[in-house]
């Protein structure tokens, strides 16, 4: 982290020994231990505390007539009060500091389900000062209320103010820590595939695709069967739509089978941007469309596929449709699982997007899976 040796870091601080009764204000340069017999033995004082008059004759309980301090001088700042300087500065919305800090370190956690982001070259650069650090988790993590996302501290017990103030003003106003909230999805499902449509077959996707929105606190509108029709599966799909639907689901019909026409359906509607394929396994063959909510978006939709610089981001005046190749009902977690919390923020997925998901983007299939904590999608 830092390009110096870390004596070198501290040779300008004023380390000296006073006696215990002048030592308020002061800050304690090594720790202090405490034996009670057969009750306790460990840290009374840690290192970097900063003495209290209350403190005083416990220190002389502890037969300490006199101690080694710091001063923390004018141009200075105390590793606590940096890494509220810092915390505060990093955090941008969703997130909040949990308690004092601990050995010179603050937890940021976050403060409402929701998608974690990271604004990870600003992080770099914040780190790149050498004195401050912060780690979080990875970009993309859906984290719960409560959870921890990052930690931030200076890393020596006393820091130049001016570094301080460049971390924070390398920071400050960017967000670099924030948990964006996933909204509740009015989720449309059309169901295809002539196997299940006329009974040949139990179908399996229906109870996958109700417990995913469910577990996002949505609200199924509506579920539809269809055969490998095109014309049949765009009818369900604007019905699903006219019902008040926000977010439109797929299933099946996505390869390139002659039956396989669900993504020609989906393009049939008029949609204002489809992008087919993702660089993700399992769900290279995974769909993502974009149908204008009004008629004037029609319109103005050319019906051109994977076009991403002829159209704007339309999340707030379009309907995402999600389309899920067969692999989503034999894996527990797919592409499906990666794109769907980032549509939910109001994120624009086109086609840079599925084609930046190539790194990371390896399932293992591990026996237990413990998505989100496995490099999947990090």
């Amino acid at each position: 982290m830092c390009d110096i040796d870390s004596s070198d870091t501290r040779k300008n601080v004023d380390i000296k020994t006073i006696p215990v009764d002048q030592a308020v204000g002061t800050v304690l340069a090594h720790d202090i231990t405490e034996i009670r017999q057969g009750e306790f033995k460990g840290r009374a004082f840690r290192k970097g505390h900063i003495v209290s008059k209350e403190d005083i004759c416990h220190l002389q309980r502890l037969g300490k007539e006199r101690l080694y301090v710091l001063n923390v001088g004018e141009y200075e700042v105390h590793e606590y009060e940096a890494a509220y300087q810092l915390a505060e500065a990093l955090m941008g919305d969703g997130v909040r500091m949990r308690g004092k800090p601990k050995e010179g370190k603050i937890n940021i956690i976050a403060e409402r389900n929701g998608l974690l982001k990271i604004d990870s070259d600003t992080l770099t650069a914040f780190n790149m000062l050498g004195e401050v650090m912060c780690a979080t988790l990875h970009n993309g993590t859906p984290v719960k209320k409560g959870k921890l996302v990052a930690g931030t501290r200076a890393i020596p017990l006393v820091v130049k103010k001016t570094i301080v103030d460049e971390a924070v003003k390398t920071v400050q106003g960017s967000g670099v820590i924030e948990v964006k909230e996933i909204r509740k999805p009015r989720a449309g499902v059309v169901i295809t595939g002539n196997e299940v449509y006329y009974g040949r077959i139990k179908d399996a996707f229906a109870p996958i695709i109700e417990k995913k929105i469910k577990d996002l606190d949505g609200e199924m509108i509506g579920m539809y069967y269809a055969p490998d029709d095109a014309s049949y599966i765009e009818a369900r799909l604007r019905e699903l739509k006219e019902a008040g639907a926000d977010l439109l689901i797929t299933t099946g019909g996505m390869s390139v089978d002659p039956d396989d026409v669900t993504r020609f359906a989906i393009r049939n509607l008029g949609v204002s941007e489809i992008y087919y394929g993702s660089a993700v396994l399992p769900g290279a063959m995974f769909l993502v469309a974009y149908l204008q909510k009004t008629e004037d978006g029609k319109q103005r939709s050319e019906k051109k596929e994977g076009l991403s610089s002829d159209f704007p981001s339309l999340c707030s005046e379009s309907i995402p449709i999600l389309g899920i190749p067969a692999c989503g009902m034999y894996h527990r977690t797919t592409v499906f699982d990666l794109v769907l919390p980032r549509i939910l923020t109001g994120e624009h997925i086109g086609r840079e997007e599925l084609a930046a998901l190539g790194h990371g983007g390896l399932c293992l299939n591990c026996k237990e899976c413990r998505y989100p904590v496995c490099p999947f999608g990090k």
